[in-house]
């Protein structure tokens, strides 16, 4: 696994539409432990998913670094791996040829990467769709599907965009509670985008707020695990850290 740190990070570019350059995220500096895993909330258009897609190497900065675990980012790489709020799968490969993408684009051998595809897939419950084509699956399974191809390719940084947005609230909550399972057995580090305090909260150690383009708070979290919903949602704690990140993205 590797740390990220970023070192007085900034991202500039030109509007057409206002006809003027438009300043998205401004002298950020964050440090992520590495097997950490740390949620990014702040309101619309302040810069949450510009830093994901920076770190993922996808948008290039403007100024300041982006370091994994000490070596600067240059652009994309096999160890970060992605998952977006779109479901993105292949529509014309089975589940497991989704999952084993990854690997095989790493040039590992069919047995092999069937074998760590079906790993993954066992782990989110999916033995069962291993056959099936995306497009006989629920969201919510689509979705999981989604993140077990990103954690087979065995990357150090998960960074996830809002995966859960697009799902109905039951099942956003079990991908919640599948994913810290996940994460609690593999322990990639993650950088989690999200809107939704309470999720953000649910999953990370770390809760980090963004202020047009700024770093205006961290919140540590420090809930025991392994973590349910059934359990936390009359935790105390869990209500008192949710209010105070939802006041400082009011405040934002």
């Amino acid at each position: 696994m590797k740390s990220v740190v970023l070192e007085q990070l900034s991202k500039t570019y030109f509007d057409p539409y206002r006809g003027s350059q438009v300043t998205a995220v401004r002298d950020l500096s964050l440090t992520i432990d590495e097997g950490d895993f740390v949620a990014v909330v702040g309101p619309s258009g302040c810069g949450k998913t510009t830093v994901l897609n920076m770190i993922a190497g996808f948008v290039p900065k403007t100024s300041g670094r982006i370091l994994l675990s000490g070596t600067e980012v240059k652009g994309p790489g096999p160890d970060r791996g992605v998952v977006f709020q779109s479901f993105a799968l292949f529509p014309w490969k089975t589940v497991r040829q989704n999952v084993a993408f990854g690997p095989k684009m790493r040039g590992v051998g069919k047995a092999e990467r069937n074998r760590i595809a079906d790993e993954y897939l066992a782990m989110a419950g999916l033995s069962h769709a291993a056959d099936r084509y995306p497009s006989e699956l629920s969201g919510g399974m689509q979705q999981r599907v989604g993140v077990v191809r990103a954690l087979a390719n065995n990357p150090d940084v998960l960074l996830m965009d809002e995966p859960f947005a697009s799902v109905d609230a039951q099942t956003r909550m079990t991908l919640q509670e599948e994913l810290t399972r996940i994460w609690e057995e593999r322990r990639p580090t993650v950088v989690f985008i999200t809107h939704d305090v309470a999720e953000a909260v649910f999953l990370a150690n770390k809760v980090v707020v963004l202020a047009q383009g700024r770093l205006l708070a961290e919140v540590e979290v420090p809930l025991e695990r392994p973590r349910s919903w059934d359990r936390l949602v009359q935790d105390e704690t869990f209500k008192e850290l949710s209010n105070r990140v939802l006041q400082l993205v009011r405040s934002a």
